[in-house]
């Protein structure tokens, strides 16, 4: 018997942004991670695909107001939310992806049904909301991922002077993005990732979550990762696409990891965090924001936290 039929051991690990949480906010960020920690483990529990894991995990943090993704994202310049979402399948390459999605609750499940449905691997804006209805996913409103938190977070922005642009992208503002990566008991790795992008983007702008490579990345023969943080250098970089690579040169997760938000700092001067695991089950959580909010769980162990720089 080949090793690569031998069963593996499964791992998931979340992210739920690194920013500058307040601390008022780490117990729901705690209690978000661990509610989609639990959601995509029962799924591994029973020997499920990594790609079902990763996606009900997120399902779980969109549904959370507490993140940036699904109901209570960021408001755009309008006043909208708007969505972006990718998924990953590392054993067939495989990827669905909807970005400037409005009306959809639940943007990674449009994401897997383009993974699973279509032959094309991207669609946006109203093509990808019809896509979605005719794939038996309901549409909403807009007004319904709205919360009066991020209506006055928008408003006391938008009041502000707009002297400097980079701003808009300062750790202390929110970067909830969320993800989860997933290793499964046939040694498959998946990876997704969704987000509200940033505050008051201008509308159609697209970050790095739903890009392949970018924000999201799965490979059987290399690593799955899934980003955070400020999407322009994470694009310029194609971050997680690089990080891939780093461990099919034969480094370890961990040390990618850390490796990679050191050049994405040295390079860009960007902020972020990334969380990263090799078919093999190695992991890695680095990031350069004040904090990040994270879990993994295994057979053997389970661990919840905010993780602090330094």
């Amino acid at each position: 018997m080949s090793t690569d039929s031998l069963p593996h051991n499964p791992v998931l690990l979340i992210h739920g942004g690194a920013w500058a949480i307040p601390d008022d906010m780490v117990e729901p960020h705690l209690n978000g991670v661990r509610n989609a920690l639990a959601a995509g483990w029962r799924v591994l529990d029973r020997d499920g695909s990594a790609l079902d894991a990763v996606e009900e995990a997120v399902v779980i943090m969109e549904d959370d107001d507490t993140f940036d993704a699904g109901r209570g994202s960021f408001l755009n310049r309008d006043g909208k939310v708007q969505l972006d979402a990718l998924i990953m399948d590392g054993g067939t390459l495989r990827t669905g992806g909807v970005g400037c999605v409005e009306h959809l609750r639940n943007p990674v499940r449009a994401a897997r049904k383009i993974l699973s449905e279509s032959p094309h691997v991207y669609f946006v804006a109203e093509g990808a909301e019809r896509f979605a209805a005719e794939h038996a996913i309901p549409l909403c409103d807009n007004s319904e991922l709205i919360i009066p938190r991020e209506v006055e977070r928008w408003r006391e922005f938008q009041s502000r002077p707009a002297d400097d642009p980079n701003e808009l992208f300062a750790p202390a503002i929110s970067h909830d993005t969320v993800g989860a990566v997933a290793l499964d008991s046939k040694g498959n790795i998946a990876a997704a990732t969704s987000t509200g992008g940033t505050l008051n983007k201008a509308p159609g702008r697209l970050g790095d979550s739903s890009l392949i490579g970018c924000g999201c990345y799965a490979d059987n023969k290399s690593a799955a990762a899934s980003t955070t943080g400020w999407g322009e250098p994470i694009m310029k970089l194609v971050l997680a696409k690089w990080a891939a690579d780093r461990v099919l040169a034969g480094n370890l997760p961990e040390w990618v990891a850390a490796e990679a938000i050191n050049y994405l700092q040295a390079r860009l001067n960007g902020h972020g965090g990334m969380i990263l695991l090799d078919a093999q089950g190695h992991f890695g959580i680095a990031h350069n924001t004040p904090r990040m909010a994270w879990a993994v769980k295994t057979r053997a162990e389970e661990k919840v936290a905010i993780r602090r720089n330094g």
